[in-house]
């Protein structure tokens, strides 16, 4: 008894299973409101124990059992689905008819003898009920419910418990906000270690399988055991995973792609006309970028900045923006029929979410307002409609207030940019002073990465302040509240920064897409490498700190499961918002300007390949286990996502048209070039378009001293003609037909997308006549189950019984 009292989750006596955990300061001077809420939870139905932390003699321990006769009274009211006869497909002639056994195995599939706890019965479900108990198959007691199950069964009696008399004085929450209780918990299953190989002996428990087959690295190839991360950690963070997994596995093609691009261009750079004029334009001096310190250059001397350029703005350019456009629309419409099929594995058809309890918060501010809840029928805080309308202003306002700042910081860049060019062109060093493109860029980029990262911080503050302020009535609310303000936010942040590389950059002869490249490269790659050291750098830290202190005192062998936990760290206070936001900014830097930058999908595929395992290693390792909540959704998060995928097509189209050379290629091309009324055909038709998009500027216009001519990117009329400088007739061709692009570009992929999203159905059609099926079905056994109950009472009371339903 007492190596199981230690090395599982049991009480003193070896037998009762801990289902949850309390944690309280024997200091705390809430005594009064702990006593009555212990009590009235005994009063529910559940056992109690107490235990002094080893460590901490001011820390209390208090230890909770579900005993059967209560988890099945709340599962009842929960409406809890549970298993009553295992599944007959009618489909199963598929698997019986294509037999894939010749195909060779898929390297990625986890293995069944890896995973033994995965091959459960696959059976109907029905919400569970007391007065059918003989309908469901209980071969066990103690493993009907599992320990997800029994700990949301706790936490659902722990909010609703009264610790005071009064009619919102209840919730362990409000418990935890006013110092009661320092923190609650359930136990994780036991260590993720163990002495013994898992091959050889097998898994120790739920978490030290998840450990070895999820969080390991060498397990990065290999597919998430969703069911098991589900099972333990619930759906909600199934969810996450399955969609993290899901992103990961539709960028490999994005990916390919991209790469297929970039190779494009380094295969055709030398060849390049464009490439090869700036190269040989010996001749051709180009006019200085600033006034004072900056000289005359040879346009060969920026020759490797051409063939850079080209790597990124080339022929492909175009077709990638289509595809990632359209990959979006695929990624996003596939995902709702693997959500659906997650949500018929995982019995969550006919989940309907609980009405949530009203937030602390709101109801401290409300007290006095009342009215009856519709859907509860109880009566609840209210917040008047112009108190709700006035604090959503002031957020409002406070949201552009923020974006200002954020235009601000990017205006101090393009200064510093424009100062920088001047000294950086007259710098001492010969390498800095050759390339001060790529100085002047490179600086802005770090410059931004810092000021993006420290504005991130004052912004997580003031979303958090801003949706206090809006005082929302649930704790759903709240979180999506703060998930916009923080998207917004974030979201503003980092993409501004691009905007101005597209719009106010001095470009340079082979065009201006080689900033916005340098711009995002730099930027995605240093956040990425930032964010996955800081999540889990801090916690490794923390808790590595925690263990060396208590390894002092020669304890942490001898400490039972809930100390050790209580010894980690918490989940994140906003739950799954952080990781999200990051996933979703993300996919923006992959879909909205990957017309500039063709190999971020590949560093995203390569982010979020450690991304799941180091998430896995934090959720198994690092991390108190969190409640094991039910979804059936991502939440806000698709909308989102889908209002990024709007916005891509519209900002891929102007990165082509403004930003990219690929228009005035087009048009000289077609309307100046050697090919003039021919059609376009290879390189030599862009023969002679470099001296086409530079214009002739006199210097001697700069004063004396100053003689001969320079020339500039722009399309205008050389000083000797009649109207000197004046805008050309092959300028408002290349802007009529940017325009044109424009809008040709946008309908065209809109089309695509909407058509495309019309023929890929929410949900598969097989999944949808099993769904109907199987609900016949049910009707069907559970009618029968109880028709043959009844023979059975009968005939032990030997009373006659018929075949008709009694």
């Amino acid at each position: 008894n007492s190596l199981r009292y230690y090395s599982n989750l049991f009480f003193k006596d070896g037998k009762k299973r801990i289902d949850y955990i309390l944690v309280y300061k024997k200091s705390s001077l809430q005594v009064e409101k702990r006593s009555t809420f212990e009590r009235n939870l005994r009063e529910e139905g559940l056992m109690l124990e107490r235990e002094q932390s080893i460590t901490n003699s001011d820390i209390m321990f208090v230890k909770i059992h579900c005993p059967w006769d209560t988890l099945c009274k709340y599962a009842e009211r929960m409406n809890i689905r549970m298993p009553f006869r295992k599944k007959c497909y009618y489909t199963d002639w598929k698997n019986r008819t294509l037999n894939r056994s010749w195909l060779p195995k898929n390297p990625m599939q986890l293995d069944k003898e890896a995973l033994p706890d995965l091959e459960e019965t696959d059976c109907y479900t029905a919400p569970f009920s007391r007065a059918r108990m003989h309908h469901f198959t209980i071969t066990n007691k103690d493993t009907f419910f599992n320990n997800s199950t029994r700990s949301r069964i706790v936490h659902h009696v722990l909010q609703r418990t009264k610790y005071e008399d009064g009619k919102t004085k209840m919730g362990i929450n409000k418990l935890l906000n006013n110092g009661t209780y320092e923190a609650s918990f359930p136990p994780h299953e036991g260590s993720y270690q163990s002495r013994h190989p898992i091959k050889t002996h097998g898994a120790k428990n739920h978490r030290h399988l998840l450990y070895k087959r999820w969080a390991c690295w060498g397990m990065w190839y290999k597919y998430q055991p969703l069911d098991l991360i589900r099972r333990y950690f619930g759906e909600k963070i199934g969810l996450y995973f399955a969609w993290l997994g899901w992103y990961t596995g539709m960028l490999i093609p994005a990916a390919f792609v991209g790469l297929f691009v970039f190779l494009y261009g380094v295969f055709t750079m030398h060849s390049s006309q464009v490439s090869k004029e700036i190269c040989q334009a010996t001749e051709i001096l180009m006019c200085p970028m600033c006034e004072r310190s900056c000289m005359l250059q040879k346009l060969n001397e920026s020759c490797i900045y051409a063939k850079v350029t080209h790597l990124f703005d080339n022929g492909g350019t175009v077709f990638f923006a289509i595809f990632m456009a359209i990959w979006a629309t695929v990624f996003l419409e596939f995902w709702k029929r693997r959500r659906a099929v997650l949500t018929y594995d995982w019995d969550l058809i006919d989940w309907e979410e609980e009405e949530e309890n009203v937030r602390p918060q709101f109801e401290r501010k409300y007290a006095q307002v009342e009215r009856v809840n519709p859907i509860t029928g109880k009566p609840e805080p209210y917040q008047p409609f112009m108190d709700k309308l006035l604090r959503l202003m002031i957020s409002i306002l406070g949201i552009f207030l923020m974006i200002s700042l954020v235009l601000t910081t990017v205006f101090a860049v393009v200064v510093y940019r424009l100062v920088a060019m001047e000294h950086f062109a007259s710098f001492k060093w010969y390498f800095v002073k050759k390339y001060w493109q790529f100085a002047t860029s490179g600086t802005g980029v770090c410059i931004n990465f810092v000021i993006i990262m420290f504005l991130n911080v004052v912004y997580e503050k003031v979303a958090y302040f801003l949706t206090n302020l809006e005082q929302p009535r649930t704790e759903l609310e709240w979180e999506n509240s703060y998930a916009l303000k923080m998207f917004l936010f974030q979201f503003v942040n980092l993409n501004i920064a691009h905007t101005h590389a597209v719009i106010l950059a001095k470009c340079h002869p082979s065009g201006c897409l080689i900033d916005l490249c340098l711009q995002m490269s730099v930027i995605m790659v240093l956040k990425q490498t930032w964010n996955n050291f800081m999540e889990l750098g801090y916690p490794l830290f923390h808790n590595w700190w925690t263990q060396h202190k208590i390894k002092r005192n020669e304890q942490v062998m001898k400490l039972p499961q809930w100390e050790k936990d209580w010894n980690l760290q918490p989940m994140n206070l906003h739950g799954l918002i952080d990781e999200y936001l990051e996933m979703v900014l993300q996919f923006g830097f992959v879909t909205i300007f990957v017309a500039a930058f063709p190999l971020a999908p590949l560093l995203a595929l390569m982010n979020n390949i450690i991304e799941i395992r180091l998430d896995a290693y934090k959720f198994v390792t690092q991390w108190r286990r969190p409640l094991p909540a039910r979804a059936t959704n991502i939440g806000i998060w698709y909308g989102i996502l889908e209002g990024i995928g709007v916005l891509a097509v519209i900002t891929n189209a102007f990165v082509i048209a403004i930003t990219s050379d690929y228009i005035p290629r087009f048009v000289y091309a077609f309307r100046y070039g050697p090919c003039k009324g021919q059609g376009y055909s290879q390189e030599r038709c862009l023969k002679g378009y470099v001296n086409s998009s530079l214009s002739v500027f006199d210097l001697s216009e700069l004063g004396p001293g100053h003689s001969g001519y320079c020339r500039y990117r722009d399309y205008r009329a050389p000083p000797w003609s009649s109207n000197p400088y004046e805008l050309t007739l092959q300028f408002w061709h290349v802007l009529a037909a940017r325009l044109a692009f424009i809008i040709v570009f946008e309908h065209l992929v809109f089309g695509i997308k909407s058509f495309i999203a019309y023929l890929i159905p929410d949900m598969p059609k097989d999944l949808s006549d099993r769904v109907r099926r199987e609900k016949y079905l049910v009707q069907e056994m559970m009618y029968d189950a109880e028709l043959e109950h009844l023979q059975k009472q009968r005939k032990c009371h030997g009373k006659q019984y018929h075949q008709e339903w009694p």
